[in-house]
């Protein structure tokens, strides 16, 4: 199975979690768009086909990578949405 880049999910989980706040406090439509677009994208990330099933695989994920990562770590760059967006 591929496995998404751990710098990838984190930049997803953390954008998700942002975005669920914007919508709880403005309820706009733009707002709810963007989450749902960020869930889709944390579902196709993980290989699951809704948001709490990827919110777990993706933390587990994480979890796993932590563990595996060198003690170098990763160099901080974070993908833009382009192309967060190519592989959705």
């Amino acid at each position: 199975m591929l496995m998404a880049h751990p710098v990838l999910l984190t930049d997803l989980l953390e954008r998700y979690e942002a975005l669920r706040v914007l919508h709880a406090e403005d309820g706009s439509v733009e707002a709810r768009q963007r989450l749902e677009d960020v869930s889709y994208t944390l579902c196709i990330a993980t290989g699951t086909r809704d948001i709490d099933s990827a919110l777990t695989a993706a933390r587990r994920q994480l979890a796993g990578a932590s563990d595996a990562r060198p003690a170098s770590g990763v160099s901080g760059a974070r993908p833009d949405d382009d192309a967060l967006m190519a592989g959705a």
